[in-house]
């Protein structure tokens, strides 16, 4: 097998023309050199170098371990670059995943900090649910994952950060008989039909909230992400909870958005990492907690 290091000295004899030159360069001995290349010689099967009065010329078979080496020496030198800037947070990839409402703001205010300041890391962005999110870091395909225990609580015990906790308002068809008020009472909300799609048999942030308010919330359409919640809402086809992280996106010549009474749902949101975090994910965490 041929050693990186015997393939350093190879081309660096080739690069001089001599043993004597290259050992000097290498800090080793001449004898040494001369030892080297004929182990190197007997890997390869047969003479890389032809020996003449005044230094050495490579053979044919020389000339084309040669091309070889040259390249994996360059190849192996950018790997080295690539990992060093990496172990520095400043260089390789960095594999983001978010779920849809901190996309609205959160993380794309956080990715254009972090671009400015680590210009040499390529980010790569998913989105997805929380749960899958979390499966997909677990699994070694995320190097960071922002979340969130909504609507049913984290699915799984990742390392976490809390990045921040918010309210939930809900969000009303602007013809809606609550619409003019300031704030909302959740117990007035007790015989409306809620848009939700949180997975079937579990408690949830809105289950819970209701029953300290004295009652269940009736179900309705199953709908998941934001933008069709607001359509189905504007609809007057129920209400539904929105976390503030997600109210820029509301359409408000259509719905409105109001903040509960007393102590009214919230939810937490985190920056789960792996048990050994890239130094350029912790970084990025830095920045989402700012």
């Amino acid at each position: 097998m041929l050693e990186t290091n015997d393939l350093r000295l190879f081309d660096e004899v080739a690069r001089e023309g001599s043993f004597t030159a290259a050992a000097e360069l290498l800090g080793y001995t001449q004898s040494a050199v001369s030892r080297r290349v004929a182990a190197l010689e007997r890997e390869a099967g047969g003479p890389l170098f032809v020996r003449l009065a005044r230094g050495v010329r490579l053979t044919p078979a020389g000339e084309a371990l040669r091309r070889h080496a040259v390249a994996v020496l360059e190849r192996l030198d950018r790997a080295e670059e690539e990992l060093a800037a990496i172990h520095r947070g400043g260089g390789g990839a960095l594999r983001v995943g978010a779920f849809a409402t901190a996309n609205v703001w959160m993380v794309p205010q956080a990715l254009k900090t972090f671009g400015e300041r680590h210009p040499g890391v390529e980010v790569r962005l998913s989105e997805g649910l929380s749960g899958r999110l979390l499966d997909r870091l677990d699994g070694g395909a995320l190097d960071v994952a922002v979340v969130s225990d909504y609507p049913a609580g984290l699915p799984s015990a990742a390392e976490t950060v809390l990045l921040l906790e918010e309210r939930l308002l809900v969000a009303l068809p602007s013809g809606h008989r609550l619409a003019d008020r300031e704030v909302i009472d959740l117990r007035d909300l007790a015989e409306e039909t809620w848009i939700e799609a949180a997975p079937r048999g579990r408690p949830t942030i809105l289950t819970a909230a209701c029953a300290r308010a004295g009652f269940t919330p009736r179900g309705g359409p199953r709908v998941a992400e934001w933008t069709g919640k607001f359509g189905y809402v504007a609809a007057g086809l129920g209400v539904t909870l929105v976390p503030e992280l997600a109210a820029r996106a509301v359409p408000g010549d259509l719905v409105v958005v109001r903040p509960i009474a007393e102590e009214g749902p919230r939810r937490k949101v985190y920056a789960a990492l792996p048990e050994v975090p890239l130094p350029s994910a912790l970084a990025f965490v830095e920045i989402l907690g700012q």
